[in-house]
């Protein structure tokens, strides 16, 4: 195992025998899967109010002043109601500048937020049909 190693880190052709580590279990396909969409909510922090929006994977929405586009929602393989993460496309309606591209996650929403200073979007679930 050692010598596996060895050649690895030298970038030299292992075998698989030598490479395979069975302490370590291999999962076989994917380990996050693509929703169909996502569920977002928007807040005007100046008038309190709140909506949600279900957005299809490349559809858009306007969540109050904002223009709001899907890329793609994912999810644990092994856990679909847990933590999804959006990649997300923000611009404030009729400017062409982008307030925010990236991904979102939804367990931690202030991990990589939006920095607006009346809106906030953030990612509540993944739709996983």
């Amino acid at each position: 195992m050692i010598r596996a190693a060895l050649l690895a880190l030298a970038g030299l052709a292992v075998s698989p025998v030598l490479a395979q580590d069975t302490s370590v279990p291999v999962q076989a396909g994917p380990s996050v899967l693509s929703g169909s969409g996502a569920v977002l909510r928007g807040l005007d922090k100046v008038s309190g109010h709140k909506m949600d929006v279900e957005l299809s994977r490349g559809g858009r929405a306007v969540i109050f002043g904002l223009d709001v586009r899907l890329g793609d929602c994912r999810y644990p393989r092994r856990n679909p109601t847990g933590d999804g993460y959006a990649l997300l496309e923000v611009r404030r309606v009729g400017h062409p500048e982008i307030e925010f591209e990236g991904w979102m996650v939804a367990s931690a929403p202030a991990l990589n937020a939006l920095d607006d200073p009346r809106y906030d979007v953030w990612l509540v679930r993944c739709k996983i049909s």
